[in-house]
């Protein structure tokens, strides 16, 4: 009866081949019911009672009863009546109790924790903590994120990649590189982003996730420089290198990719549209891709307005306005073809030009890019082949006063006086050699 009650408090999977497999997202809530019990006398356990990091860190676990402590405690001091702290374990509690008030959602605790801990690394230089510390930086700008308080931490941000650096921590060099981006690509300064990544040490990937987050910002940095082409190749190398198990960040990158393919005159195939999980998170997308290929102006309008609300958390509604040129340059290239004469009231009509004046707006479109780029690139072919030719010219071997007047015929026969008796000098010297 005892062990039938005890079961009943207490139930335990059973073994049996009649009982249903429990799901790996009971075990889960299993053992987030048991965190916090667990949690405090994992601190006890690992921390000396009494110290400045047990007093910090007890403070955010809830207290259990007062006679069940006094017994862990007498118990604990029992068992290890003297405890050698080491620093890994310091900050390996810091981290855990840092994951534990962002999961119950105490952001103000958690950035408190998150400081402390930041304070107690700096005076720490040992390489076997450098794969915690880069996880507690992590955490320490994820919890100012979630606040809004991102603009606080930048300074303290670019002074630990600078303890970093001098540490040779890469690690730690690559998580801080990869926060300090977030941090300026988050209040949209891009011009200090670029400033820092190209002068920052190089980018050497010991991480996976934190090299494919670097492309991904670099991506971001030159979509919004124009840099199309550089863009496409970061961003579609970071969704492929990105776990499986990482939808959102892919769904990200398939994001800027498209729009960027998009701004480059390409349209993505449709299987991009259909990644398994990713279909309805780009159905925007999908929509916009349509409205461009299609060059119909207002069906554009109308995804741009239906969608805005997603495109503004996306933070790429800038993107999207830059979009309607190639929507209007596809309804022209599609207009030319099958027109051969058209006026330039029945084109406003055609590309939906809302405007006071359409037709002194379908006068003033461009169907190329107005960029000096191809001119630019046209002259320095010009200006290399008139420098190769200068070169050849000069390199090439002209007689001896060819450029002169020509000699008179007196200078003509005392030159081939000259030369007949040098022969003549020359051959009885022969001579008298034999």
């Amino acid at each position: 009866m005892t062990q039938d009650v005890e079961m009943k408090d207490h139930p335990t999977p059973s073994h049996s081949v009649s009982s249903a497999v429990p799901s790996t997202l009971q075990h889960l809530k299993e053992i987030a019911s048991l965190i916090e019990t667990v949690l405090s006398a994992f601190l006890d356990y690992i921390l000396v009672p009494g110290s400045e990091a047990h007093a910090r860190l007890s403070a955010y676990v809830p207290k259990e009863d007062e006679h069940e402590m006094e017994v862990d405690t007498a118990t604990s001091a029992i068992q290890t009546p003297s405890k050698h702290l080491l620093p890994e374990l310091e900050i390996y509690c810091y981290l855990l109790i840092l994951l534990f008030l962002i999961d119950r959602k105490r952001y103000n605790e958690a950035k408190a924790c998150s400081s402390a801990s930041i304070v107690r690394l700096k005076n720490l230089n040992r390489r076997t903590v450098d794969v915690l510390a880069s996880r507690l930086y992590f955490y320490y700008s994820y919890s100012y994120e979630l606040t809004g308080d991102l603009a606080e931490i930048r300074g303290n941000l670019l002074a630990l990649h600078r303890i970093a650096t001098l540490r040779h921590d890469e690690l730690g060099q690559e998580t801080l590189l990869n926060l300090l981006l977030r941090n300026y690509l988050h209040y949209n300064l891009y011009d200090q982003a670029e400033k820092l990544r190209s002068k920052a040490p190089r980018f050497e990937a010991h991480s996976n996730q934190q090299f494919c987050r670097y492309l991904f910002y670099l991506g971001k940095i030159r979509t919004i420089q124009l840099e199309y082409t550089d863009a496409k190749e970061s961003l579609l190398q970071a969704a492929r290198k990105a776990p499986v198990a990482a939808r959102g960040f892919r769904i990200q990158c398939n994001k800027w990719a498209i729009l960027v393919r998009l701004l480059l005159g390409e349209i993505p195939e449709r299987t991009i549209f259909m990644q398994k999980g990713m279909e309805k998170a780009l159905r925007p997308y999908f929509e916009l891709t349509n409205a461009v290929r299609i060059g119909d102006l207002e069906l554009f309008r109308n995804v741009a307005e239906k969608f805005s609300a997603t495109f503004s958390t996306d933070r790429t509604h800038n993107l999207i306005v830059r979009l309607r040129h190639n929507v209007i340059r596809t309804g022209l290239r599609n207009i030319s073809i099958s027109y051969s004469r058209i006026s330039l009231a029945d084109v406003a009509q055609k590309l939906r030009l809302n405007s006071l004046n359409p037709v002194a707006d379908a006068e003033s479109i461009e169907i190329f890019t107005p960029a000096n780029e191809p001119q630019i690139a046209f002259n320095s072919r010009i200006a290399f082949c008139l420098n190769m030719h200068n070169e050849a010219v000069r390199a090439l071997r002209f007689p001896p006063n060819t450029h002169k007047e020509r000699e008179s015929a007196e200078k003509r026969r005392e030159r081939q006086q000259q030369e007949q008796e040098l022969a003549k000098h020359i051959a009885e010297e022969d001579d008298d050699d034999f």
